[in-house]
């Protein structure tokens, strides 16, 4: 199936593009605080065992797609390129940003089981608003994930790999997310980007081995390119 690293790295950046947005549409259906009470100490302890899994599949998730940006990235050789590496460099923190605070889900749910769901919003706040938390963790680094993704998929677009609708549908799924309370209304808006980030996964993965090559820089004399290796140990 792969014959060296590109076809590796095809496959790979075609699948995860599939994978990453689809756990985290599967999360938002599966998580109690979507259809339950919008107090997480409330919903979480309503279905313990369904919020844990919601919250492992959102942390990887965003793990998923901070790796399946490199792949985007691939496909912004040619054209954008200081645009891509800007926006997707930017991207990968805050996805990886918001990986890490899904760690309160747990501790709001604890905090849930021992104190009434007033007490718990007020602890867990009084642990968010840390100026430590709030500028390692949240700001602007959230935001990084938010909308970089949707902007590094116009330069996707721009680039030429991307229908225009693709950027267009990722933009209002994710930015209208944040305009509406997280709850059933959040289950349509991101399906919506899983489906057309899926769509650029299966592109990629439908590549032939040689047009993922093309979009590596041409070899300068003494420079190895994947193309160039392959050649030589053929």
């Amino acid at each position: 199936m792969f014959k060296d690293s590109a076809d590796f790295r095809r496959i790979a950046s075609g699948l995860l593009l599939i994978v990453a947005p689809l756990l985290q549409a599967i999360a938002v259906i599966l998580d109690p605080g979507t259809w339950g009470d919008e107090r997480e100490a409330v919903s979480f302890a309503e279905n313990p065992a369904l919020a844990q899994v919601q919250s492992v599949m959102y942390h990887w998730a965003y793990l998923l797609m901070a790796v399946a940006t490199l792949g985007l990235l691939h496909v912004m050789r040619r054209r954008a390129v200081v645009f891509g590496h800007i926006a997707g460099s930017l991207t990968v923190l805050g996805y990886i940003s918001v990986s890490g605070l899904l760690m309160t889900d747990p501790v709001e749910w604890w905090l849930g089981q021992r104190n009434t769901p007033e007490q718990a919003q007020q602890i867990l706040n009084e642990m968010l608003n840390l100026p430590g938390v709030v500028f390692g963790f949240q700001m602007p680094w959230l935001f990084f994930a938010i909308f970089g993704l949707p902007v590094l998929v116009i330069g996707v677009w721009r680039a030429g790999f991307a229908h225009w609708w693709v950027p267009l549908v990722v933009g209002i799924g994710y930015g209208g997310s944040m305009l509406v309370p997280y709850g059933p209304v959040t289950v349509p808006l991101w399906i919506a980007p899983a489906v057309a980030l899926g769509w650029l996964g299966v592109k990629m993965i439908r590549m032939s081995r040689e047009e993922w090559i093309s979009y590596y820089p041409t070899a300068a004399p003494g420079r190895t390119t994947p193309d160039s290796y392959a050649n030589t140990t053929a």
